[in-house]
C-alpha cells in the first residue's frame, strides 16, 4: 500500500488555506510544547479548527476518505483482531473487511508508525486508510472491546476446575500475589472492568437451575449476558463475600455490605446485596466511581431557574429541604452536590448515612449501623447535640426520624434529607401521613426537590418521529395546547450509542418552596387545599411538563415523557374517549 504523507507540515499548510492565522499556529506551537500532544489536538483544544475540519482537510491532502462511522454497523469481532492495546495507543479502528482489504479508521492518516504498526498485526490482506473523527474511535473502543469472549473464557474454566475439585476451596481474599492469580478472582475483575467500561449502574448475578444471569444497569436499563455455567455462581459469591467481609457460612438471610475495588486507574466503592433465591443466591452490587469526584450542583443537570431558587434555599440558616424520586433517580448526587457548595471551614456539616457513600473532607459522616441500635434516629439525636449548622440524613425512614429531623429544623439546623415519594406535592403530604404533626411540618418544611432520570436521543441518529393519535392527545394534555405541529424526535439506532436511539441521561425536575397559604393548609392538615395551593403556585412546574419540554427541545423521545405520567391507564382511557367523539363528529 501506498503510505498516506503530507506535503508540508500540518500547520503550515492550515495556514496558506486561510483555517488558522499563523498567530493561531504559534500559540499552538507554544502550548504543544508544554503538552507534549500532537499539533492536531492542540489546535481543536484551543478552538481554532473543530475535529471535523481537521478531519476533512487532513482527508482532502493525504487523498483519504473521510468516514462518520456512528451511521455505519460495525462488526466486534473484525474490530478486535487489532489488539485493544495498540488499537487504544494509535487511536486506530478496524471498521471494515473484505475479501482483500481491511479498512483502518485513523484519527490521524498521517501517522506513519501508527500505520506501520497495525500493518505488522495484519498481514494477510491490504489496508486502506480512512480518516475518523477521534472521539468516535474512542467511543468505540468501549462498545467494541467489551469483556463478554474474556468472561466466557473464566467462566468455562471455573466450570472445569469445579468439575475437577467438587467444591471451591474457600480463603481470604487478596489483592497481591498468588491470590489474584485465582480464576474466580480474574473472572470478577473481568466482569468489573466490563461494567466500568459502559458505565454500568449496577451489576447483577443470578442463578437459575441451569445458567447464570449477569446483568448490567446501563442508563437505567437492564443488559443481560447468559452464562452456561450456572454452577460457578457459588464461587462467585463466596468470592464476593469475602471481599465485602460478610457471613460466608449463611446461605438463607439476606445480607449487605461494600468494598473497593481499583478498575482500569478508578477507584471503585462497591455496594453488594446478596439475597437467598431458589436456586442459590441473589447479588446486587452499586457502583459508586469514587475517582471522578463529587458532582457540585451545576453538574447536576438542573435548569437555570430552578439551580437559583435551590441556592437560595440552601444557604438560608435553617428548614428542612428534601430531595424525593425512586431509587436511582440521583438524589444522593444532588444531596452531596448541596453538602459540597455548603462545606466551608465556617460551616459544621454532619451526615447520618446507610451506607457512607462518597467521602467528603471536612464532614462529619456517620454510616448507621442497626445491629448495634446505631439508627437514624439516635444519631441524629446526638448529633443535634454536636453543634451542626447543616445535618444530612440519608433518608427519612420512620416516625421517629422526622419528628427529630423537623424539630432540628425548627431549632436553628438546615436539614437535607431524602424521601421515597412520586413528587414533591405528595413528599409533604407522606410526612403528615408518617403521623409527624401538621404544624411541625408547616413551621420546618422550606422546599421539595423531585427529580428523575430520562434517556436522552443520540445526536448521531437522531430523527423524527410521528406521534400516534393516542400520544397526541396525551401530549396535548400535558402542555395544555396541541402539539399538533410541534416535531418530536426519537434515536433509530447507531454504532455511537449501541444500537438503542439513546446515550446518557439527564435530570428532570421539579421544585416546590412552600408559601403561606401552603403553609396554612398543612397546619389545618388539609392536604386537598395545599396540593390545590401547591399546583397554582406561579413557580411550579410539574416533573411531566419538565420533561415534556425536553421532548420540545428534542433532548428526548415521547415515550420517556410519558413515564412519568403516572395514571397512563387513566389517560390511555380518555385519549380512546376523545379519540372515538371525533370519529363520531366526523
Amino acid at each position: 500500500m501506498i503510505k498516506p504523507k503530507l506535503k508540508k507540515r500540518l500547520g503550515d499548510l492550515l495556514v496558506e488555506e486561510g483555517i488558522i492565522t499563523e498567530g493561531q499556529l504559534t500559540s499552538a506551537l507554544q502550548q504543544q510544547k508544554q503538552s507534549g500532544r500532537k499539533l492536531g489536538g492542540t489546535l481543536i483544544a484551543s478552538g481554532a479548527i473543530s475535529e471535523r475540519q481537521l478531519l476533512t482537510f487532513l482527508a482532502q491532502q493525504l487523498n483519504v476518505p473521510f468516514w462518520d462511522i456512528s451511521q455505519r454497523r460495525i462488526d466486534s469481532s473484525t474490530v478486535q483482531k487489532i489488539p485493544e492495546v495498540q488499537a487504544r495507543r494509535h487511536r486506530v479502528l478496524l471498521v471494515e473487511e473484505s475479501d482483500k482489504e481491511y479498512t483502518l479508521g485513523m484519527s490521524d492518516p498521517a501517522d506513519i508508525n501508527a500505520i506501520d504498526a497495525v500493518s505488522g498485526i495484519l498481514t494477510d490482506k491490504s489496508l486502506k486508510i480512512v480518516a475518523v473523527r477521534e472521539s468516535q474511535i474512542l467511543e468505540s473502543f468501549d462498545n467494541m472491546y467489551r469483556r463478554t469472549a474474556d468472561i466466557q473464557s473464566f467462566a468455562s474454566q471455573l466450570q472445569d476446575e469445579y468439575n475437577e475439585t467438587e467444591d471451591f476451596e474457600v480463603g481470604g481474599f487478596s489483592t497481591d500475589g498468588d491470590e489474584e492469580e485465582a480464576t474466580v478472582a480474574k473472572l470478577l475483575n473481568t466482569i468489573f472492568e466490563d461494567a466500568v467500561q459502559v458505565k454500568a449502574s449496577d451489576i447483577h448475578i443470578e442463578p437459575d437451575e441451569k445458567q447464570l444471569r449477569i446483568r448490567q444497569r446501563v442508563d437505567g436499563v437492564l443488559q443481560e449476558s447468559v452464562l452456561n455455567e450456572a454452577r460457578i455462581a457459588q464461587a462467585l459469591v463466596l468470592r464476593l463475600k469475602l471481599m465485602s467481609g460478610l457471613d460466608i457460612s449463611e446461605k438463607r438471610l439476606p445480607q449487605d455490605g461494600r468494598f473497593n475495588v481499583k478498575i482500569k486507574g478508578k477507584s471503585i466503592d462497591v455496594r453488594i446485596s446478596t439475597m437467598p433465591i431458589q436456586y442459590g443466591e441473589s447479588v446486587v452490587m452499586r457502583l459508586l466511581d469514587q475517582s471522578g469526584g463529587v458532582l457540585t450542583l451545576d453538574q447536576t443537570g438542573m435548569p437555570d431557574d430552578i439551580l437559583q431558587r435551590v441556592r437560595n434555599v440552601i444557604h438560608r440558616p435553617n428548614g428542612m429541604i428534601l430531595v424525593t424520586g425512586p431509587t436511582g433517580s440521583g438524589k444522593t448526587t444532588t444531596l452531596y452536590g448541596a453538602l459540597s457548595e455548603l462545606n466551608q471551614a465556617s460551616t459544621k456539616i454532619i451526615t447520618v448515612e446507610d451506607p457512607v457513600e462518597y467521602r467528603l473532607p471536612r464532614i462529619n459522616q456517620v454510616q448507621i449501623n442497626n445491629k448495634i441500635n446505631l439508627s437514624f434516629a439516635s444519631v441524629l439525636r446526638t448529633a443535634l447535640r454536636q453543634d451542626p449548622d447543616v445535618i444530612m440524613v440519608g433518608e427519612m425512614r420512620d416516625q421517629e426520624t422526622v419528628e427529630i429531623g423537623l424539630r432540628g429544623a425548627l431549632t436553628g439546623h438546615l436539614v437535607l434529607s431524602t424521601l421515597h415519594t412520586n413528587d414533591a406535592i405528595s413528599s409533604a403530604i407522606r410526612l403528615i401521613d408518617m403521623n409527624a404533626p401538621g404544624y411541625l411540618v408547616a413551621s420546618s418544611l422550606r422546599a421539595v426537590i423531585a427529580q428523575r432520570l430520562i434517556r436522552r436521543i443520540c445526536d448521531d441518529c437522531k430523527t423524527t418521529y410521528e406521534l400516534t393519535p393516542s400520544e397526541k392527545v396525551w401530549m396535548s394534555g400535558l402542555a395544555g395546547e396541541s402539539v399538533e405541529h410541534q416535531a418530536f424526535f426519537q434515536g433509530t439506532g447507531c454504532q455511537s450509542c449501541n444500537y438503542v436511539g439513546f446515550k446518557g441521561r439527564v435530570g428532570v425536575f421539579e421544585f416546590l418552596e412552600l408559601d403561606e397559604d401552603m403553609m396554612n393548609a398543612l397546619k389545618r392538615n388539609d392536604t386537598e387545599d395545599f396540593s390545590k395551593r401547591a399546583k397554582l403556585s406561579p413557580h411550579y412546574h410539574s416533573l411531566a411538563q419538565a420533561a415534556l419540554d425536553y421532548a420540545i427541545l428534542s433532548v428526548t423521545t415521547v415515550s420517556e415523557v410519558l413515564k412519568l405520567v403516572e395514571n397512563i391507564a387513566e389517560l390511555d382511557r380518555q385519549a380512546q374517549t376523545i379519540l372515538a367523539q371525533e370519529q363520531v363528529t366526523e
